[in-house]
């Protein structure tokens, strides 16, 4: 416990002008009585240390997390800045931000939103998924994903009608769903979400921040403006 306490008097800004090194090697008592006399350092130091661990937990996932499965993109797909969102067709507040996500696109020509289809709420969120990647394959990508949400959640008739709706050739995407075609696309989404410790959909990454829930249009872009300028 002490070690944690000393990370996180360090990682403080205001802590009267003493080293970190001379903090490491303080007793518990003098350790105790900096924080009773200083406890506004805690949230401070505490958001630090979590923002270090999310970026270590990033780094390594990076260029497999931003890279799309063909044609599972939104925004402008050169975009030099990257959002991942994390989606569920069975989400509501996935459903919420849909508008979001049109404003944040609207807002930033260099923004790319890459969806990882992450099917967690019921066996029909996992239905909708593989159909939303047959349609990505098919180059219907983002029709389907609004047709799917203008429904009242996924059901193999609501399924059926998004698709129809968005144009997706259903014999095509049947037969590569039937084959197994999506799961390794499916299983490694989840992978990458227990992976960043997500708590649900939607949860988003961009730059080195992780938002969870429907956080709305403006939380997401600040941390848009952050990447970019990072």
């Amino acid at each position: 416990m002490r070690w944690i306490i000393t990370i996180l008097i360090a990682l403080s800004a205001g802590f009267a002008g003493a080293a970190a090194w001379d903090f490491a090697n303080l007793g518990p008592d003098h350790t105790r009585n900096y924080l009773m006399a200083n406890p506004e350092v805690l949230p401070e130091a505490i958001a630090e240390l979590q923002r270090r661990e999310m970026v270590e937990r990033i780094g390594p996932l990076r260029p497999e997390l931003e890279s799309p499965f063909p044609g599972a993109v939104l925004g402008n797909p050169e975009g030099s800045i990257t959002l991942v969102e994390f989606s569920d067709y069975a989400c509501g507040f996935c459903r919420q931000s849909l508008a979001d996500v049109r404003a944040l696109v609207a807002a930033n020509p260099d923004l790319k939103v890459v969806i990882r289809e992450y099917p967690i709420l019921s066996g029909d969120s996992a239905a909708a998924a593989r159909m939303a990647l047959a349609a990505a394959e098919q180059g219907k990508y983002e029709a389907f994903h609004n047709a799917m949400f203008a429904q009242d959640g996924p059901s193999p008739e609501s399924i059926e009608a998004a698709a129809t709706q968005a144009g997706v050739d259903l014999a095509q995407a049947t037969a590569a769903i039937d084959a197994g075609r999506y799961e390794s696309q499916l299983e490694n989404n989840v992978f990458l979400g227990q992976s960043l410790q997500l708590s649900g959909t939607p949860a988003w990454i961009v730059g080195d921040r992780v938002l969870n829930g429907a956080v709305g249009a403006q939380e997401i872009g600040v941390a848009i403006a952050e990447a970019r300028d990072s």
